[in-house]
């Protein structure tokens, strides 16, 4: 167990207390308390370091051939180490990742919602400054219901300056007016959950014009309380609709799931098939934040693995 590597003290009582979430949490704030445990064990190089080497494990292990590893590299300076550095070393580890398992991988930089603004144009600058490395993306998440805007316009501004490709939680503690005001100000190309969009009928006409992919957590949701239960889930909802969307794992440790958990969930809750799971897949490889090279690849192997369209 990486945790034990790296805090023999954390005693597996322990850690699933205090870095795996209840079936039900009080919302997402509540959630995310258990994230903290998390970055504070990946201080240094080598707690990085031994962090990325187990993820790629178990990403191996669930079969997955393309992932974007996203995190705040801010969280990480509190043993000293620069925020240039902690990226260096996750790029380093991703890179070990790839060349071990095969499993292709980017990376995407987080701000977070309580983030100053000067916070936001320094995780954003980051991005600039590692471009052409695996750092594709930049991302805003944390407690969307308690933090405007506001303080990151600037920074998704300057994103949108310099042709970074963006993504951003909304549409999850908050309803479909955070989705719009995050569409207006932000203007990404993808949605971080983005289910309670379903509020609006508009604004799914407008995501479906827009062509903006959603990437749907079902297990995160349920835990975060977006819903009662996975039956209640809207996702086959906005399938059905059309919307360009994808499943995916949110916190693989603080939702103790895989996605091959939530792939049997949806196959068992909504009756979804393998057809359904393949354009999933093939909106995701759309959208990702990769060159058409890698994309190209991807299809190829979505294509072999699926039965085919009938």
């Amino acid at each position: 167990n990486v945790v034990q590597q790296i805090d023999p003290a954390i005693s597996y009582k322990s850690f699933r207390e205090s870095f795996v979430a209840p079936p039900k949490c009080t919302d997402l704030k509540d959630y995310l308390t258990r994230a903290v445990k998390g970055y504070q064990l990946m201080q240094t190089e080598k707690q990085i370091h031994l962090v990325v080497k187990d993820l790629f494990q178990q990403l191996e292990k669930d079969a997955v051939i393309y992932t974007e590893i996203r995190f705040a590299p801010l969280q990480h300076l509190e043993k000293g180490l620069s925020a240039k550095k902690v990226v260096r070393s996750v790029i380093k580890a991703v890179e070990e990742g790839v060349e071990r398992t095969g499993v292709e991988a980017n990376i995407i930089l987080c701000t977070l919602r309580h983030y100053s603004e000067v916070q936001s144009l320094e995780t954003i600058t980051l991005v600039d400054f590692f471009k052409g490395t695996r750092v594709t993306g930049f991302d805003i998440a944390a407690d969307e219901a308690g933090y405007p805007i506001d303080s990151h316009i600037r920074a998704f501004q300057y994103a949108m300056d310099n042709g970074i490709s963006c993504t951003a939680h909304a549409g999850e503690a908050k309803g479909a007016d955070s989705v719009w005001e995050t569409l207006e100000y932000f203007r990404p190309s993808r949605i971080g959950h983005g289910v309670r969009s379903t509020e609006d009928s508009l604004l799914i006409e407008f995501l479906k014009t827009k062509d903006i992919h959603l990437e749907v957590c079902p297990t995160s949701n349920v835990q975060t309380n977006v819903f009662p239960e996975i039956t209640d889930h809207v996702v086959d909802q906005l399938y059905r609709a059309g919307i360009s969307l994808s499943i995916n794992t949110d916190a693989r440790t603080i939702s103790d799931v895989t996605l091959y958990d939530e792939y049997e969930r949806l196959e068992k809750v909504f009756s979804w098939t393998s057809e359904h799971f393949r354009k999933c897949n093939l909106e995701a490889v759309r959208h990702a934040f990769t060159s058409q090279e890698v994309k190209s690849r991807l299809i190829k192997i979505i294509m072999e693995a699926y039965p085919a369209h009938p």
